[in-house]
This record gives structure tokens, C-alpha cells and sequence, in this order.
């Protein structure tokens, strides 16, 4: 295992120059669908998000067998579902979950049968189920850091109309507010995130930039503000120590930094200051202790407990 210097010394040697490539590309995506997964979390929609990140895997099929922009592909193809399923979700007669599991498996099927058609498609299927370090274009690079300052401007923008939706819908409704408008304007940001992020992580993993770093972050804090910084902090932290995982022993970047997220995700789950599960333990102790050794009734002094 090479150490942080020596992984340092990588990222700064011209022989390697996909190396800074795919750590920024890894940053920028976890701290986007940091952001963009606080809104995901607040909503229930994790399933929504594993929707989209299928939705675009025709798009990428497409873009590959033209020869065209994987990011571009992906957009319209990820749009376009995402844009559906809010519309056809509008009918009473159909569960959102429904809709969504209709257009997901549609879509994912779509795209195994282009790609099935591209002449040597088993390895490029693998880099966009799984990822690829190696590799990313610099057009590609570059729309992905325009189109996630473009989501950042977005979202701070629809800031309160966004968290006003996902704490109470009808509350929203009854306010004037475009819920509908809101719920598409929300889908295409998830879809974007999903783009960008799908080149460094794949299209399987991706829904863990979404859900995991913002889930972590709702543990460790009660407010709004906080988590929407916590969850991209967790995500390009775990991005950062995935890729010096991956690189320094050989393994999958996409999976370890999914695994790092995790990890983190399980520290809060344990020890997380008020929702932690041994920390909520330790105050239930301290509560039978001092039951235990509290005043007896009438101001008379109860023995402790041999």
C-alpha cells in the first residue's frame, strides 16, 4: 500500500494525468449528489434515484454506439424518464412506485439491448455498470463541472420551495406553491447528478452517492442547513479516501468509495451524538441508573441498589 505522499506525488506526475482527472471527477459527483441527496433522503425517494441512474444507461448505449458524448446521453435519456414517470405519477389510479418500476426495468433494458449491438460492448457494459478510472475525456470533464455549479445555482435558487414540498406536500399545495413543477424541476436535478456521476462510479453504485453520505448526514444532525453541508462533506471525503484506496491496492474505484461511504454511515448509525444506536443505549442506562439511586418518595433517601 503506497503512502499518502506517494499518492500525492501520482496525482502530480504528468505520466499520469487521468489520476487528477478522475479525482476531481469523484469529488465533484459525491459532493453534488451530496447536496442533491439531502433532498432525496428528505423525500423517501431513494427509489426514485435508483429509477433515473437505470434511466440513463440507454443514453449512454446510444451516445457509445454514435461515437458521441456519454454526458450528453445520458442527460436526455435520464431526463426524458425522469420527466415521464413525474407526469404519468400524476394519475390517482397508480402508485409512484409503480410508475417508477415500469419505466426503470424499461429503460435498463433498452439500453442492454443497444449496447448488446456495438461491436466489443462487454468491456465498455462493465465501465458503465461499475465505473472506469482511466479514461474520461476532458469535454466530459468539463461539462461536468458546468453542470454541477449549474445544480448547485439551481438548488439554492428553489431552495425553500424544494424543502417546502418534501416536509409537507399538501401544506405546499394549499400555499400556492407549483408542487408539480417543483417535483420535475427536482427529478432533472437528480437526473444530472446521476450523469455526472455515473462515469467515475457506474451506473449500479451511483444511487449510493445519492442516499448514503445525506442518509449519514441525517443522523448526525436535526437541521436542515448543517446536513445539506454534512452530506456533500461525507461524499467528497469518502471519494477522496476511496481513490487513494482503490489506487494504492488495486481495487475498484467506484466499489470502495460506496465501501468508505458506508463505513461512514455505520459510524454515525453507532455513534452518532443523539441518534447513534450505542449513544441512545448509554443514555437509556444512565436514566435506569439514576431511577435507581434517585429521592424516594415524601424526601426520603432510597438505597442504591446492591
Amino acid at each position: 500500500m503506497i503512502s499518502p505522499v506517494d499518492f500525492v506525488q501520482d496525482l502530480v506526475n504528468p505520466d499520469l494525468a487521468f489520476l487528477p482527472k478522475a479525482l476531481l471527477m469523484a469529488v465533484l459527483s459525491s459532493v453534488v449528489c451530496g447536496v442533491v441527496g439531502t433532498h432525496v433522503v428528505l423525500r423517501g425517494m431513494a427509489f426514485i434515484g435508483d429509477a433515473v441512474a437505470h434511466a440513463v444507461f440507454p443514453g449512454l448505449a446510444v451516445a457509445f454506439v454514435l461515437q458521441g458524448s456519454l454526458v450528453l446521453g445520458g442527460a436526455i435519456a435520464g431526463i426524458t424518464t425522469a420527466l415521464l414517470v413525474a407526469l404519468f405519477a400524476q394519475n390517482r389510479r397508480l402508485r409512484e412506485d409503480s410508475v417508477i418500476g415500469v419505466f426503470f426495468v424499461a429503460a435498463f433494458a433498452l439500453g442492454i439491448v443497444i449496447i448488446s449491438a456495438a461491436p466489443g460492448y462487454a468491456g465498455s457494459l462493465q465501465d458503465f455498470l461499475f465505473g472506469s478510472i482511466v479514461g474520461i475525456p476532458d469535454e466530459d470533464v468539463l461539462i461536468a463541472v458546468v453542470v454541477g455549479l449549474v445544480l448547485m445555482a439551481v438548488l439554492f435558487a428553489f431552495h425553500k420551495e424544494l424543502v417546502a414540498v418534501s416536509l409537507d406536500r399538501e401544506s405546499a399545495r394549499a400555499l400556492g406553491l407549483p408542487v408539480l413543477r417543483l417535483d420535475l424541476l427536482l427529478y432533472v436535478v437528480v437526473a444530472a447528478a446521476i450523469v455526472i456521476s455515473v462515469q467515475t462510479i457506474g451506473n449500479v453504485l451511483v444511487l449510493a452517492l445519492l442516499v448514503t453520505p445525506a442518509a449519514a448526514a441525517r443522523l448526525l444532525t436535526d437541521r436542515l442547513g448543517p446536513m445539506m453541508l454534512l452530506g456533500p462533506t461525507i461524499g467528497g471525503a469518502s471519494a477522496l479516501v476511496g481513490l487513494y484506496l482503490s489506487w494504492s491496492l488495486d481495487l475498484p474505484v467506484g466499489g470502495t468509495i460506496v465501501l468508505v461511504a458506508t463505513a461512514v454511515f455505520l459510524l454515525a448509525w453507532l455513534l452518532a451524538p443523539r441518534h447513534g444506536v450505542l449513544t441512545r443505549a448509554r443514555h437509556r442506562a444512565r436514566r435506569r441508573t439514576a431511577g435507581r439511586t434517585g429521592p424516594a418518595p415524601h424526601g426520603r433517601p432510597r438505597r442504591a441498589a446492591a
